[in-house]
């Protein structure tokens, strides 16, 4: 039974998010990114926030990471006002590399096809 509420809670989290990063945050380092997931701990008192850019510099990333973290206030509380859970979970946000990951995967298999 807890595992259905946590599951429940991630996608709550998931869709509540990225409708605040669109509508609320006004932070330009923040535009263009995508929630991929969310885990939360068992005891609900902890979510991390997995996002992608479409950018691949370094240097984007890192202002990105910059600005969630500045948001991450203005973000939990728009979230516990939007959830009705007893405590709102600390948030962090880190980057999903399945995206960077799955193109490389892509390249290595076109390099082997194009050998081939």
């Amino acid at each position: 039974m807890a595992q259905y509420r946590v599951g429940r809670l991630e996608q709550e989290i998931q869709r509540e998010v990225t409708d605040i990063l669109l509508k609320r945050v006004r932070d330009p380092r923040v535009e263009g990114v995508t929630v991929t997931g969310v885990e939360v701990t068992g005891d609900l008192q902890q979510a991390t926030i997995y996002y992608s850019i479409l950018s691949d510099k370094a240097s984007s990333a890192e202002k990105t990471q910059q600005g969630l973290d500045k948001a991450t206030g203005l973000i939990r509380s728009e979230l516990g006002s939007r959830l009705s859970i007893y405590k709102t979970p600390e948030l962090t946000f880190e980057q999903d590399s399945s995206v960077r990951y799955g193109s490389h995967i892509d390249e290595l298999l076109n390099e082997l096809h194009h050998r081939e």
